[in-house]
């Protein structure tokens, strides 16, 4: 009985030595953690600065493009039918109302088209045409910085892979026969930063450039949808108000 007694206090004791361990154990906080990624970064180099910039204009530019793009593909899908019956009653001016309702390139385009009714068709097709080309271009508009940055990214990874290298090589070279790992960390840190740093943006970008393009090409073929039926109106169905 009292070896009974003696092990459970045996074993008491050493459960609150345990708890005293474990309180006394300090807790990492999250400004250590934040600290820490601040300093890997910063042992990256200059150049993760130049790739935070390039990070930054390309995830701003995916959510200007998608914004637009959401923005210019939204409209009725009655739309076309309604200019048929305007123009079925000869009511040219309220189709024009309902272009202008609607700030997207398809409306846009058909508007240009009706205020050219009267003339050739080869000259409301060249209007129509033309208006389409502004608007291609300003739905493309970012979209080439967004790809330079897909491919300049990883070459700037790259090229801090190279400076890291050589600035390891170089503490090797001048430390001659007393070489430490120590004297390898600073370099290789830049090389291996620099690499995974170029690699994220250039496939933040990379992926972002194809999904906006795939977006515009869906909305180029609306436009030239809509075009063609405009066209099949005017010749079919032409109205005057």
């Amino acid at each position: 009985m009292l070896f009974n007694l003696l092990q459970t206090d045996t074993l008491v004791q050493a459960a609150g030595e345990a708890l005293e361990q474990v309180a006394a154990t300090p807790v990492a906080q999250p400004t250590q953690m934040s600290e820490s990624l601040f300093s890997m970064f910063t042992m990256g180099g200059p150049l993760m600065w130049v790739l935070l910039a390039l990070s930054i204009v390309a995830i701003y530019i995916i959510g200007w493009k998608w914004w637009t793009l959401n923005k210019a593909s939204k409209i009725d899908g009655n739309f076309m039918n309604d200019i048929r019956d305007y123009m079925d009653a000869g009511k040219t001016k309220s189709a024009v109302t309902l272009c202008r309702k609607y700030d997207n390139p398809v409306a846009r385009m058909i508007e240009t088209g009706i205020h050219r009714l009267g003339r050739p068709m080869a000259d409301i097709q060249s209007a129509i045409e033309n208006t389409g080309n502004v608007e291609v271009s300003r739905l493309e508009k970012g979209l080439p910085i967004l790809a330079s940055i897909a491919g300049g990214a990883p070459m700037i990874g790259f090229l801090g892979t190279v400076l890291g290298m050589v600035k390891a090589f170089f503490n090797m070279s001048k430390a001659g026969n007393n070489i430490d790992i120590t004297l390898l960390s600073d370099g290789i840190y830049t090389a291996m930063l620099t690499t995974v740093g170029g690699l994220v943006v250039g496939i933040i970008a990379y992926f972002g450039y194809n999904w906006l393009t795939s977006k515009v090409s869906n909305l180029v073929y609306k436009m030239e949808s809509s075009t063609m039926q405009f066209i099949d109106i005017v010749l079919h169905e032409p109205g005057e108000e």
